[in-house]
């Protein structure tokens, strides 16, 4: 008959060094654990000496407040801090080292020496320890304020542990890695690690800069192509500092320097996050370096969910990374303008044969996943003249003159470009940046044309999927877009003749869309009151829209926005009339986001034929609007709601398998 095991007590000694595994699992951990507490003494300078890859040697030398002789004693006990009081202290907690642990571990599993000396006591005191014990009373010494942390053999009683172990280069590898982090983190402070007997393999400066750290650590290449940017976020309550690198650099290596609080931990989710965006503008397999310092409120930081403090947790996990992505998106949308690309020319004949080793190594690409539209195949429509726009000007009133669009194409690439310097507009080019969503764009810029459902939807297919779009609120937002990324360089529409303003909004406020009523006033009274509103106003359209009107009250030119494309000839009186009316023409950033408002929403209006002439629709929308999403519209989220996904590859497969 079996019998049940005995329960029994370990023996302290065990229960320490099972411990003691938990929070120091290699060097690289007891360096982590001793570089924090030096930073909690108030170091500025930081000099770290390894052999073996820290299993022979790992000494810590800092200039901070050292220890009292009287606290020598227990130092090295087991949950001796001088951070907590009570329970209630974590969550307040604002240093490295709380739990009392790190000392008392490496002592179990390594021979530790400790000399240390503070601003009050006449001379320094050297201690060895053993099992968290004290051996011996402390020893008087010479020595400058500060404290020497010297570990030698560490895992000596733990040979299991120490095999497993990587080969002495790879382990220092792993302890350069730890300083190199800290030594970004601190520029106040200075770092220095080397091996024993050799010369310095990582040096930084006192007060110098987390860049310069950079550059001297990993290189100027990663230094060079930084940009830096903050945010603070009031509702979720987080302040972000980060440094990331722009599209031109990438790296096989991902490298994520996170620090939350100044606590150096790890991420998995905000590190996807990252790569999710970066994977828009680097090639696949290509990775950033980013630094990032995140700083919480401590009473939403739990530090205390694991032995080498690596991993944390704080409220709002999933809506601050969210807030982070989109900064960081906002600011590689921005940095992409610097993006450089590289062409190696081969000599005709030569065969790829780094694409045939991929094709060869690709795994099999199911029928349901295949993408079946190529956007760089032709189309038969394109060599039927029976397609082409024979029509693309605004016609006057006799239907005879059309606009000479082509003339002012050169003339605008023979005008020298003007530099935009308004705050006002480049604010609102960085806010159509800041929202622009990566995804999306992702979409539009790869999407191939299908067809026209009617006069407001179209039908694009992306990689896979099928959707339908309402084309008046993309374009609209894209004709917004583009008369502020064309401020003051727009090309002109030529009016031929020019069209007298008094006729045009007298035509406007008898349309339906004025909405005039008896009550308010005299027709043309109201049409004088309008043409000097515009006559007053015509220079400030002139020079930044191009929008001109002559001295006699004529309209001669309108912005052209997109090649080949004309406004609508119908809703140009109510257009001007609008202008009139709607636009805030007294402050200088509601004039420009009014005028640019009403002018796109004019645009995005058509001039479609009662006949229902579908010719000319299709060529409209293949040609003309949807080139002008794929390569100016920088969506943001609100676009959303106008896609439709109507269905994809792998949802007709399920359908039609078995047919």
């Amino acid at each position: 008959m079996l019998e049940p095991g005995i329960i029994k007590k370990l023996d302290e000694v065990v229960v320490n060094r099972i411990a003691a595994g938990e929070i120091i699992q290699r060097p690289a951990n007891a360096l982590k654990e001793l570089l924090e507490n030096s930073l909690d003494a108030k170091s500025s300078h930081i000099q770290v000496n390894v052999k073996s890859g820290g299993l022979k040697l790992l000494q810590i030398q800092d200039n901070g407040t050292g220890i009292r002789k009287e606290d020598l004693s227990i130092v090295c006990e087991r949950f001796t801090t001088s951070k907590l009081s009570k329970f209630e202290d974590l969550t307040e907690i604002a240093t490295f080292g709380f739990r009392g642990e790190a000392l008392a571990s490496i002592s179990h599993v390594a021979h530790l020496s400790i000399q240390t000396k503070t601003a009050s006591e006449r001379c320094g005191y050297k201690a060895t320890y053993a099992d968290g014990k004290l051996l011996a009373p402390p020893k008087p010494c010479a020595g400058n304020q500060g404290t020497i942390i010297t570990i030698e053999d560490l895992f000596y009683t733990m040979p299991q542990r120490r095999q497993a172990l990587k080969s002495p280069a790879e382990e220092f590898q792993k302890i350069s890695d730890v300083l190199a982090k800290y030594a970004v983190h601190n520029p106040q402070v200075g770092f220095v690690l080397r091996k024993q007997g050799e010369q310095p393999s990582l040096k930084t400066q006192a007060c110098s800069s987390r860049t310069e750290n950079i550059r001297g650590i990993y290189g100027a290449a990663v230094a060079k192509e930084l940009m830096e940017f903050s945010h603070k976020d009031e509702m979720f309550k987080f302040e972000l500092e980060c440094l990331l690198t722009q599209v031109n650099y990438s790296a096989k290596k991902s490298t994520l320097l996170l620090f939350i609080n100044h606590r150096l931990v790890e991420s998995s989710a905000l590190k996807t996050a990252l790569d999710t965006v970066y994977a828009t503008y680097l090639p696949r397999g290509q990775h950033p370096f980013v630094y990032m310092s995140l700083m919480l409120p401590p009473q939403n930081l739990d530090v205390n969910v694991h032995p080498t403090k690596h991993e944390v947790h704080f409220l709002y996990q999933d809506e601050i990374i969210e807030r982070i992505k989109q900064q960081v998106e906002a600011k590689l949308l921005g940095s992409n303008a610097t993006r450089s690309f590289y062409k190696q020319l081969k000599l005709p004949g030569t065969v790829d044969l780094e694409a045939t080793q991929t094709l060869d190594k690709t795994q099999r690409i199911y029928e349901k996943d295949m993408v079946r539209t190529d956007a760089t195949e032709q189309k038969l429509e394109k060599f039927f003249k029976a397609l082409e726009k024979t029509d693309s000007g605004l016609s006057s009133s006799s239907g005879n003159e059309t606009l000479s669009q082509e003339e002012s194409f050169r003339v605008t690439a023979a005008r020298k470009s003007k530099e935009v310097r308004l705050t006002s507009v480049l604010n609102m080019q960085q806010s159509v940046e800041r929202q622009c969503q990566v995804s999306l764009r992702s979409i539009f810029k790869q999407l191939v044309y299908v067809g026209c459902v009617d006069e407001r939807h179209a039908l694009f297919q992306h990689e896979t999927r099928l959707y339908m779009c309402d084309t008046f609120a993309l374009s609209e937002e894209l004709y917004y877009q583009r008369l502020i990324y064309e401020f003051q360089n727009c090309p002109e529409v030529r009016v031929v003749p020019p069209l007298s303003l008094q006729q045009l909004l007298l035509i406007a406020l008898d349309s339906r869309a004025a909405g005039w009523v008896p009550e308010d006033g005299d027709k043309t009274e109201l049409a004088d009151n309008a043409v000097a509103i515009l006559q007053e106003m015509a220079p400030l359209m002139r020079e930044y829209f191009s929008l001109r009107i002559s001295e006699q009250g004529c309209l001669e030119s309108l912005p052209a926005l997109l090649p080949q494309h004309v406004p609508s000839r119908a809703q140009l009186p109510v257009y001007l009339l609008r202008l009139a009316t709607e636009v805030e023409w007294s402050e200088e950033t509601q004039c420009f986001e009014t005028f640019c408002r009403e002018t796109a929403r004019y645009y995005a209006q058509l001039d479609w034929q009662d006949d229902g002439d579908m010719r000319s629709q299709h060529w409209y929308m293949e040609h003309v609007l949807f080139p002008g999403f794929k390569k100016y519209l920088l969506p943001p989220a609100r676009l959303k709601k106008h896609l439709y996904e109507l269905t994809s590859l792998p949802t007709l497969y399920k359908v039609f398998e078995r047919c």
